[in-house]
């Protein structure tokens, strides 16, 4: 049996599951040996663990921008967003045999992160929009390539005030001479937790719905772990100009959060401890770009109430000089 094949044997008994918990590559060559056969050197040995840990498939992963090797998980059957949608027609439903119980469990996970990504937004001042009509579970499978969960706002200047800003009116001025619009719209794909097994799926939804806007990211509740599957992300992430943000946020904390309405109205000082929960890392910036397509967003703003809605609530900001919380009617 080849070095690799015992390897692949070997190692998913020794490896610890979780990243905090690494193994350093000396003391897994002394646990290797215990049970490996042939004579090898370890040079040979941190080669294939370097090797291996590259490789979705194999048992060994390699910590993020850290020291060490942990048990790569297997493909966890798991909602892959953040939309009640996902759940109901990317074939995941199956995955849970009928329990009801743990779909309703993965969905407030969902919900959680929905809101929390949302609150997260609303603290660094930016103006998020949900897109929910559009993304039900009676909603068309291809919606999900045409519509973020949500789209969030970020005016070029202005004075805080009461849930808002009075915006800059010479600003205005200028953009309008120049053809700008006075914000930058950047669409949000969320997604709860990465894995190799759909990463690219989900970076090229964020892509399809971001083509309108100035700029896509790409929202993980929980923490990229794995080194080599940051390192796919971040390439992507170069090529695609997609910006790809993690929350930190593993199921299990997900499960401690309060429910999401409790999240969205929570008062400053809970709010303030919500967000120190989150471990918000960014993997890669987005590419913005400085103008709306608006040629594809007359393609899907034609049949969709939720698009005409966003920009009915930025007219009235943009004539008002002021930008308010959008007033969610559900």
């Amino acid at each position: 049996m080849s070095l690799r094949q015992q390897l692949t044997d070997i190692l998913p008994n020794i490896l610890p599951s979780s990243p905090k918990e690494a193994t350093k590559g000396t003391e897994l060559i002394r646990l290797v040996r215990l049970r490996l056969e042939g004579d090898y050197s370890d040079a040979s040995l941190r080669y294939h663990f370097s090797i291996m840990s590259c490789d979705p498939a194999s048992p060994i992963a390699k910590v993020e921008k850290g020291q060490g090797y942990y048990r790569r998980a297997a493909p966890v059957p798991a909602l892959a967003g953040a939309q009640d949608l996902l759940s109901m027609t990317q074939g995941r439903l199956e995955d849970f045999a009928g329990d009801l119980g743990a779909v309703d469990h993965a969905l407030q996970r969902i919900r959680k992160f929905r809101a929390a990504a949302t609150r997260y937004c609303e603290v660094n001042g930016r103006f998020p929009y949900l897109f929910r009509d559009a993304l039900t579970k009676d909603s068309p499978l291809g919606n999900l390539w045409k519509f973020p969960d949500m789209v969030v706002v970020d005016w070029e200047a202005g004075e805080p005030v009461d849930q808002g800003l009075t915006l800059d009116h010479d600003t205005f001025a200028l953009k309008r001479g120049l053809g700008l619009p006075p914000y930058r719209l950047q669409s949000v794909t969320l997604r709860l937790l990465p894995n190799h097994e759909r990463y690219r799926e989900e970076f090229f939804q964020a892509l399809s719905v971001s083509a309108w806007s100035q700029g896509g990211e790409l929202f993980y509740a929980g923490p990229i772990e794995d080194e080599a599957l940051a390192d796919a992300l971040r390439q992507l992430s170069n090529r695609f100009g997609i910006g790809i943000t993690t929350f930190g946020l593993t199921a299990e904390m997900l499960d401690d959060l309060p429910g999401p309405e409790h999240i969205l109205t929570a008062q400053p000082r809970e709010t303030e401890a919500l967000m120190e929960r989150f471990d918000v890392r960014r993997i890669a910036s987005p590419q913005l770009r400085d103008h709306i397509d608006w040629a594809t967003l007359d393609s899907i703003r034609s049949d969709n109430q939720e698009v005409r809605n966003l920009f009915s609530w930025l007219m009235e900001c943009v004539d008002a000089e002021q930008a308010m919380p959008y007033e969610d009617p559900h």
